[in-house]
Formats: structure tokens, C-alpha cells, sequence
């Protein structure tokens, strides 16, 4: 068996816990898939660059609004995709290789289990296995989609957001099961590059989870561009690849040539056989962590998707630095804070969020105001002729601390920041809208105005 100072299971966030203040470690990176984890090969960073595509032929298509003469040809979808990956791909590569290329990191491609306290087999993707060992083993080993059971009894193709964005061609007619953030946003992608779109979920709304506010209006827009069919479950596919049926439980039959699923993600943590190691889990299968990120195993930590409440990659990449801090500094540890933790869906309209929605004010019992401003209602609203945005921001009545915030509308992922930021540093409604200039006729006067609303009550 082969031993090592630092086992890290997974190449994601779990490839920033090494760096160079481990340079006197001999330590091994175990990666079951493409090196970069999900964030570089399939999520966070390819939507985000077709989202932007599919916003600027938007932009294009609706320029008449602006008194502006342009006409979009459509997106050429092989060259969008060859574009994305064609600088995704060298770089998840050039990653592998860096690490390959140090002396103190032993790159390890493919699967790994435990199969005692810190001892791992790793089952090669070049073939056979390997044993390794480790004073401290970190885990990152991500989520990968949920795919409910009636597609995969189905035995038909169907894509996840693993695949979707590598199809050769772009699909004539879509069906996007779920209505998360995920399939929010490549619905928005796929619908802006000239496919149908129908979207199936469960939940009554899109963007359940959201604020009440952003649930309801973002519904009502997707309403007029897709075909919806809210509340209902699929329960068989059948038909043949590229004309295929679903069945949802009221009977209605649904037509499409490619099927998306994208109705969550699970922990990666099953395949890790973590009661070898006496790893305990949560019922939804995370890897149950404290503050500091350490396992019920002695000498095991983890971080990212594999074990936090929080599914983004901005706290993944946060919880690896608490992790590294802590197995550099173990007599000056380091806690993760997921208090605030804003969030944004690139779709369209673009969506921020921060804190509370008001159902959990309400559930909480507390007392609380709203101030709720349209995009309509400032000045750099009336030149982009929005008709649909706004910020409603929550506060504590009789102290203005910001309780949540939630933003609809165009550059919401960033507007969303300052409430954010706020939050972090128990800044109140009053000093954060009274203090500092806010610039005129920016569009960040929306954040303002909603604020300036709730200290007017």
C-alpha cells in the first residue's frame, strides 16, 4: 500500500486545499472524473458563458424595443459550444498536467472507496486498482444529478446538465424536467438559441425555493415563453430516441425529441463506502461535517457539495480554504460561517438572492417590513424599458437590520452584492442607504430605493 501525507478525493474546490504551503507533503489527488470538478467541466462556468450568448441574442432580437434596426440570425449552436469548451477543456487539462508535474502530488485517475480509517482503494480508469493510504484524508468529491426512476426504467436517451451542453446538435423541441435553478437557466440557454421549450415539475411554481415574490413573477414570464406543465410528475417515457413520449400522472402525453433532466443533485458521497471508515452521513446522504469541517472519522475532513447545506461553488471554494487553514494550523482552527451566502440564477430575468425569503420570516415569527422597488420605477429601468424587475429587500421592524434581499431583473447577480455585503457586517437599512453615495442614475438605485422604502414606514 502506498501511503501519502494528504489524500484529497476530487479536483474541484478540493484542488485548492494544495497549495503551495503543502509543498513539503507528499500528497495525492484522487479524481474520478474530468480534473476541474464540476464547476470548470459542466456547471457554474460553461452555463454561465451560453447563458451570456443567449442574453446577447436577446438583446439582439428584442433591439427593436431600443428604436434600434438589427435582425438575429440565430446562434450557430456547434460554434458556441466549440468556443466554450474549445477553452474549458485545455484548461481542465492543463490543471491535470500541472499537478502530474509536481514532484509532491500524485495524480490518481479514478474512482476511490474506503476500505478502513484513511485507507482507500482506487479503481483505475487505465484498469485495475490501487491501495493508498493517508495520515488525513480531505473529501471533495461533488454531487452528480438525481434522475428519477420512470427515465431510467425508460431505457431511452435523455441528457443531464452533465451532457446537455456537448450535443452536437441544438434540439428542435426540449423538455426540461424540474424547475430549479438548473433547469431555469438552460431552459433560458436552449429557448434564446431557438428551441421549444416545455418544462415539467412538481412543484406548483418555478424556482420554488426562491422568495415568494421571485417564484411567482418568474412563473408568469416563463409561462409566456414555455410550455408549462407545473404540479404534475412524469411516470414513464417511452417512444424512440429523438421522438420520444412522456407520460405525466394526469394522463397528458407530452411530445418531445430530447429530454433534459434537472430536478437536483445528490451527494457523491455513496460510492465512497464511508461506514468503512466510520464516516457518518446525514439522511440526505451529505457527510456530516462540524464548523470546522471535520468528519466524525479522525483525520478526515470535507467540503463542497459532497457534505454542505449550501450546493455553490463560491462556499465550496470558501470551506477548502477553511480546510487547508485548519490541516496547516491545528491549534488555530477555523470555522465555516454559512449565515450569508448570496445566490444568483443567470436565466432570464437574472435573479440575486441573499438571506431570508419572507415565508421564513413568517415562519420565524418575526417582525419585519418590506420595501419592494421596480426596475420601472428608477431611471436606468426607463432605458432599458424593463417592465419586469425589481428588488424587495426584508428588514427587522424598529432596527432595519437587513433580514433577506431578492432581486428580478437584469444584472441582479451583482446588484444583490451591497445587501450582501451588508449583512455580512450587520450594516442596518439606514446606514446602508444613508452613508454612502449611491450613484445616480445607476441602476443600484433600485437596491436604494427599496431600502429608502422601509425607512419611510
Amino acid at each position: 500500500m502506498r501511503r501519502h501525507d494528504l489524500v484529497v478525493i476530487g479536483s474541484g474546490s478540493g484542488n485548492m486545499v494544495v497549495s503551495d504551503e503543502f509543498a513539503d507533503l507528499d500528497v495525492a489527488i484522487v479524481e474520478a472524473t474530468e480534473f476541474g470538478g464540476t464547476c470548470l467541466n459542466r456547471g457554474c462556468i460553461p452555463t454561465k458563458m451560453f447563458a451570456y450568448s443567449a442574453e446577447v441574442a436577446d438583446t439582439v432580437r428584442d433591439s427593436a424595443v431600443y428604436d434600434v434596426g438589427a435582425q438575429l440570425d440565430g446562434i450557430a449552436w456547434p460554434g458556441l459550444r466549440d468556443r466554450v469548451f474549445g477553452r474549458l477543456d485545455p484548461l481542465a487539462a492543463e490543471g491535470r498536467k500541472g499537478r502530474e508535474d509536481d514532484d509532491g502530488v500524485t495524480v490518481y485517475a479514478g474512482a476511490a472507496r474506503f476500505t478502513g480509517p484513511r485507507t482507500l482503494v482506487v479503481d483505475l480508469h487505465a484498469g485495475g486498482s490501487t491501495e493508498i493510504g493517508a495520515e488525513r484524508v480531505v473529501i471533495a468529491a461533488g454531487a452528480r444529478p438525481v434522475v428519477p426512476p420512470p427515465v431510467q426504467r425508460s431505457g431511452l436517451p435523455f441528457h443531464t446538465s452533465d451532457t446537455i451542453m456537448r450535443v452536437d446538435a441544438l434540439p428542435r423541441r426540449l423538455a426540461v424536467l424540474g424547475g430549479g435553478y438548473i433547469a431555469a437557466e438552460l431552459a433560458h440557454v436552449f429557448h434564446s438559441a431557438g428551441a421549444e421549450i416545455v418544462m415539467i415539475d412538481l412543484a406548483d411554481e418555478l424556482l420554488g425555493p426562491q422568495d415568494e415574490s421571485i417564484s411567482a413573477a418568474f412563473t408568469e414570464i416563463a409561462r409566456e415563453r414555455y410550455e408549462l406543465y407545473l404540479g404534475r410528475e412524469i411516470t414513464a417515457v417511452d417512444g424512440e430516441p429523438g421522438a420520444l413520449r412522456l407520460r405525466l400522472d394526469d394522463d397528458t402525453g407530452v411530445e418531445v425529441d430530447t429530454l433534459l433532466v434537472a430536478v437536483g443533485r445528490t451527494p457523491n458521497g455513496d460510492s465512497l463506502d464511508l461506514d468503512a471508515a466510520g464516516i457518518e452521513t446525514h439522511d440526505d446522504g451529505r457527510v456530516a461535517v462540524d464548523a470546522f469541517g471535520r468528519t466524525s472519522a479522525d483525520g478526515v475532513w470535507a467540503l463542497g457539495d459532497v457534505c454542505s447545506p449550501v450546493q455553490l461553488k463560491h462556499v465550496a471554494n470558501r470551506e477548502a480554504e477553511v480546510v487547508a487553514h485548519n490541516l496547516l494550523h491545528p491549534d488555530d482552527l477555523r470555522e465555516n460561517d454559512h449565515a450569508v451566502v448570496p445566490a444568483a440564477v443567470f436565466t432570464s430575468p437574472q435573479i440575486g438572492t441573499v438571506g431570508r425569503t419572507e415565508a421564513q420570516c413568517r415562519d420565524e415569527g418575526l417582525d419585519y417590513e418590506v420595501g419592494r422597488v421596480a426596475f420601472a420605477d428608477v431611471a436606468y429601468g426607463w432605458a432599458m424599458e424593463d417592465e419586469t424587475g425589481f428588488c424587495k429587500v426584508l428588514t427587522e421592524r424598529g432596527t432595519g437590520r437587513i433580514l433577506g434581499a431578492h432581486i428580478l431583473g437584469p444584472e441582479a447577480p451583482t446588484l444583490i452584492q451591497p445587501l450582501a455585503l451588508a449583512m455580512t457586517f450587520d450594516i442596518d437599512a439606514a446606514a446602508l442607504s444613508g452613508r454612502p453615495y449611491w450613484i445616480h442614475p445607476a441602476l443600484t438605485e433600485v437596491v436604494d430605493n427599496a431600502l429608502r422604502q422601509v425607512l419611510r414606514r
